[in-house]
């Protein structure tokens, strides 16, 4: 059992946010304090990644059952589980195959779908780097320009390179993540499961990881489903924090009256 590392805040009925790939529990701070106010927030590091332990095998199934060892462990039955990206393909997991253990739903920006497109390029780049020839992040970001150009991509990137002891070292897991990439950028069949429950999925209007052409596929798996886009591109928590925080909590609480 992989156990996570986690960030807490708030008190109320318990609510779990899931990050996406090479991210961290920190991703989510400002929306997990915003949301905060009414709920028991739970923010882990998904293995391979932030805090949490290293291990080998980076498939949805393990990261569903360690999200569920880790509920066990804090004595959660059936929480709110909102994921992004691969986290939401996690979370879309442990509903499909644990649903007693997912009172609701949201998934954001993400499909229970195979993707052609890969990120080894980005790992590959972050490899290449001769991290003993570096003294800061902003050495590393000055060695990976030319292979990341997005200077926002890059940021991202490198807040997953840590300094310690004088060294810096990549954080996640690099060659996990390089071995199972085709596992992270596909889903597995589970023809035939279907989560009944409250679902809503939450797409970037700039973002072309939510498709008309994925809709039987998420009807197919959640038959409640209901989809929201919104004005952003894939960091849709990033971009519009305070109108998913609205959606999320209109979506578990149901519309309320907004005072103008």
């Amino acid at each position: 059992m992989t156990s996570l590392y986690y960030d807490e805040y708030g008190a109320g009925s318990p609510l779990v946010l899931l990050h996406g790939l090479f991210g961290s529990s920190t991703n989510w701070r400002n929306v997990a304090r915003s949301l905060g106010d009414r709920y028991r927030v739970l923010v882990p590091d998904a293995r391979n990644h932030g805090r949490s332990p290293h291990d080998t095998d980076m498939t949805y199934p393990a990261m569903a059952q360690d999200t569920v060892d880790w509920l066990d462990m804090l004595g959660i039955e059936q929480p709110v589980l909102v994921g992004h990206s691969m986290g939401g393909k996690t979370a879309m997991m442990l509903a499909l195959t644990a649903p007693e253990r997912v009172a609701s739903l949201v998934v954001i920006d993400i499909a229970p779908v195979n993707y052609s497109h890969s990120h080894m390029g980005l790992i590959n780049a972050m490899q290449e780097l001769d991290l003993t020839t570096l003294r800061s992040r902003s050495d590393a970001d000055q060695s990976l320009a030319a292979s990341i150009p997005d200077p926002a991509l890059r940021g991202f990137l490198l807040q997953n390179l840590v300094l310690q002891d004088g060294s810096l070292f990549w954080r996640i897991n690099l060659s996990a993540l390089a071995a199972h990439m085709d596992d992270l950028i596909g889903f597995p069949d589970l023809a035939g499961r279907s989560y009944s429950g409250p679902v809503m999925f939450v797409a970037g209007k700039r973002s072309d990881y939510v498709l008309p052409k994925y809709d039987k596929a998420i009807k197919d798996y959640f038959p409640a489903a209901r989809l929201e886009y919104i004005e952003a591109g894939h960091w849709v928590h990033a971009e519009q924090p305070a109108i998913l925080i609205d959606l999320i909590r209109d979506f578990v609480e149901g519309p309320r009256q907004h005072v103008s």
